[in-house]
């Protein structure tokens, strides 16, 4: 126990350097955005009294070492800044609009480990079946279609040629069928292509470890394969397609962006595109922020459940 908890300190330690960096990044990068938001906002009849006003109520005019200090001061106490649109705390535009972009990514990884493991499981033990050479090949065309291009075909077919599911928008009446239909497409049309990338993934990792000696000696004491397979030589095979599933929630919070505006969803993707598009800066720093915080989180959970899924990995932590 000892082990794992200096090993979890490590971890934690090294994500809140991460975490510290990407601010600092972050911070860099909006120094480079052209455009004068105060222009932008007040438009082209804009004084030159009040652009200079309300540069200065935005705090543009200071040096780059105050803004710096104000703005991890602020990150630190949780004050991600005013939208200088409606002039609301950013903290709570982003609040509105985060469970549903992580409702969205949630249900696309659900979606993808409930098909993707299976066929994985079922390829690594029929190799060469015709299901295994079909999951190829379906596996590669998920993998090489664009997320919005998936998005856009499931929204002709389903919602606008079929009518079997709603068209755009999520539920605000409380009616949880209603959510969940309107939920179905936009996580479908995220996890078609990880579904591929679990089930090749796994199907290599787990071919391997049925070829070790241990699985073999199993399969000598007359041990079922059905046993073998999900007791025995799942749980290290799984530690690849886990780390993928870390990094991979990065690409789905990015690709959410084109099922919430293909679909009309609220989410951090369109609060991120319409805060571009008015050059509104603190809701862009907020929402990256966000993201990065999630993204660097799940994959400090992941490193985590590799002492959980590969008991190898907890005996050779306690021989150092």
């Amino acid at each position: 126990m000892p082990v794992l908890l200096r090993h979890a300190g490590q971890r934690l330690a090294t994500t809140l350097l991460v975490l510290a960096g990407a601010v600092a990044l972050l911070f860099v990068l909006t120094l480079f955005i052209s455009g004068n938001p105060a222009q932008v906002l007040l438009g082209p009849r804009a004084t030159p009294e009040a652009v200079q006003a309300f540069t200065q109520a935005m705090g543009l005019d200071r040096p780059v070492h105050e803004r710096f200090a104000l703005f991890v001061w602020n990150v630190l106490h949780g004050d991600l800044g005013t939208d200088v649109v409606s002039g609301r705390p950013v903290a709570a535009l982003v609040a509105e609009v985060l469970p549903y972009t992580v409702t969205l990514t949630l249900s696309a990884i659900g979606i993808a480990v409930l098909f993707g493991v299976p066929l994985g499981c079922y390829a690594a033990t029929h190799p060469g079946s015709a299901v295994d050479r079909a999951a190829a090949v379906v596996s590669i065309g998920f993998i090489a279609i664009p997320n919005f291009v998936v998005a856009i075909l499931l929204l002709m077919v389903f919602s606008i040629w079929l009518d079997w599911f709603p068209v755009l928008g999520v539920s605000r009446s409380g009616d949880v069928g209603d959510q969940l239909a309107r939920l179905a497409l936009p996580a479908v049309s995220l996890a078609l292509g990880w579904i591929g990338y679990i089930a090749r993934l796994l199907r290599a990792s787990l071919l391997e470890v049925l070829g070790e000696p241990h699985i073999r000696t199993l399969r000598a004491y007359g041990v079922p394969d059905r046993v073998i397979v999900y007791k025995y030589a799942l749980k290290p095979a799984a530690i690849p397609t886990v780390a993928i599933l870390g990094l991979g929630v990065g690409r789905l919070l990015g690709g959410a962006i084109f099922a919430e505006i293909v679909f009309a969803r609220p989410g951090i993707g369109t609060l991120v595109y319409d805060a571009i598009s008015s050059r509104n800066y603190p809701v862009v720093q907020a929402c990256v922020l966000v993201v990065v915080a999630l993204f660097t989180l799940t994959n400090l959970a992941v490193d985590l459940s590799y002492a959980w899924l590969d008991p190898r990995i907890r005996r050779a932590g306690d021989t150092r």
